[in-house]
């Protein structure tokens, strides 16, 4: 009878568990049975480590062998656990010595051949060995790079299973990940090629420097798509933290460019309008899968020509937009996942969108309306600047004197104003001002006065605004105030913040 035990991580939506993969060798019919809750591509790695094993030039044992993947009550999903299985195998059988792998984590996916293929996920994984104080970790060569991006780790990689053994069995090195910059995306739109909408290119340095949503309405060719497009190039670059979270994300939805390290750009998510709900907020069959709301986290989700989308799924971003999390619910178990992100809304005015706008406009009011109106008031309730835009004239298409302000300029008064901002909250763990709580702003010491807040009063007590667009305002005119350079809104702030909120004089 032999016996071996082998470590791996297992995931549930971006959490990793440690998982301890045993297997038993006994005399007896040949069979092998697997235990510990596996779907079915787990099921089916009898097969594949089989193949694998004999292909590179292994022998494999022909005796009953259970593998039990611990904890038991742990759904396990997906091929991650394939090398690790190939390694319990043989040592139980003899073949290697188990001393060899005692407390190292090993991760990847096996072909037939025996080579060893990248795996989702493998980020998060890494970073769940790390905390559960496992610091050696193999992985696949193919997931080298984003595995040493986690500090503390050995990571080694390897490309075969004969690799891993002829390491284990005769000490053959085992491949060293390159050493890799943090992966960034210098150059991409930028906020020059903009022709004119000043009014435009305001409210998304504005919402660039206090985290908040926007929704830009006018007519085609007015720049609603390039201007979204640009506001991740005046975003600042994401910090260790965000950058780890952004990149697990992507890990686990196989985005990862090959050989990439930390993702520090924000991320730009632009689905289309035949989206589903699933797409959107995530799920699938089995362990759901992050959607693109949450592979926006920290960055820009933008719905280019909103009304088009299914009224489902515009609805089902609403909970995330305030909460700044998802959470899917299957059979299977539940899923969460951060989906912070800032959330980017661009329409036409009308379905029949003419360039001109209203001036050749064949619409009915009531089909105007009904047309907006697929986007509903709790959703718009919660994008906190809306403006309209209108069409570009020639002079400013064709300028050629001074050029436009470029996203690097722009992006150096965002930054300010963020550490303006994030040094104003850092008690409460607030990041930008669309974070704060509107009860936080309202009592001392950052109430304003009557005197600045007169119109704001007004207009909640006609109707014109809700409880939630007071506060939204109030947040809109802290982070005008912290662009132009002032440590507390005036009354001039709350008068644009009420134009960008509303929509008025646009």
């Amino acid at each position: 009878m032999g016996y071996a035990k082998i470590l791996s991580v297992g995931l549930a939506g971006v959490a990793g568990h440690v998982v301890e993969v045993e297997a038993d060798l006994a005399p007896g019919l040949p069979a092998v049975v697997i235990s510990g809750l596996p779907d079915t591509a787990l099921h089916e790695a009898r097969d594949r480590v089989r193949a694998a094993i004999v292909n590179s030039g292994q022998k494999w044992p022909n005796r009953r062998i259970t593998l039990n993947l611990l904890p038991a009550t742990l759904p396990k999903y997906g091929s991650a656990f394939d090398l690790a299985i190939a390694a319990a195998v043989l040592a139980g059988s003899g073949e290697l010595p188990p001393v060899a792998l005692d407390a190292t984590v090993i991760l990847g996916e096996l072909g037939l051949d025996g080579t060893v293929r990248p795996v989702r996920g493998t980020l998060p994984m890494v970073a769940a060995a790390a905390r559960a104080g496992y610091p050696r970790v193999v992985v696949p060569a193919g997931n080298a790079a984003e595995a040493a991006v986690i500090p503390g780790v050995r990571v080694r990689a390897v490309d075969t299973l004969h690799r891993l053994v002829a390491h284990v069995r005769d000490g053959v090195p085992l491949l060293v990940p390159p050493g890799q910059s943090p992966a960034g995306d210098p150059g991409g739109p930028d906020l020059s090629d903009v022709a004119g909408q000043p009014l435009g290119r305001r409210a998304l340095e504005i919402a660039a420097a206090g985290g908040h949503h926007l929704a830009l309405l006018g007519p085609p060719g007015a720049g609603k798509t390039m201007l979204a497009e640009r506001l991740p190039s005046i975003l600042p670059e994401l910090d260790d933290g965000a950058a780890l979270e952004v990149t697990a994300l992507h890990s686990i939805a196989g985005l990862l460019p090959p050989g990439g390290g930390l993702l520090r750009r924000p991320p730009f998510q632009a689905p289309h309008h035949t989206a589903t709900v699933p797409a959107l907020v995530g799920g699938g069959s089995g362990l759901a899968r992050p959607g693109a709301v949450s592979l926006a986290h920290r960055g820009v989700l933008f719905l280019d020509e909103a009304p088009e989308f299914g009224k489902g799924a515009l609805e089902a971003l609403r909970q995330p937009l305030e909460s700044g999390r998802v959470r899917v619910a299957r059979t299977r178990g539940a899923t969460e996942y951060p989906a912070r992100s800032q959330l980017v809304l661009a329409a036409n005015p009308c379905p029949c969108a003419k360039p001109s706008g209203d001036v050749d406009c064949e619409c009915t009011p009531q089909a105007r309306r009904r047309y907006l109106g697929r986007l509903s008031g709790p959703l718009l309730d919660r994008v906190d600047v809306q403006v309209g835009l209108m069409p570009v004239r020639a002079a400013e298409l064709l300028q050629t004197g001074t050029p436009h302000e470029s996203s690097a300029a722009v992006a150096a008064r965002v930054v300010e104003a963020r550490r303006a901002a994030a040094d104003r909250w850092a008690a409460t763990g607030h990041r930008v001002n669309a974070e704060v709580p509107g009860p936080h702003l309202r009592r001392p010491p950052w109430h304003l006065p009557a005197r600045v807040t007169q119109e704001l009063r007004r207009r909640l007590d006609t109707g014109s605004l809700s409880a939630r667009g007071y506060d939204r305002v109030l947040r809109l005119s802290w982070t005008i105030a912290d662009l132009d350079g002032r440590d507390r809104p005036d009354q001039h702030d709350i008068g644009e913040a009420i134009q960008l909120r509303t929509g008025e004089g646009t």
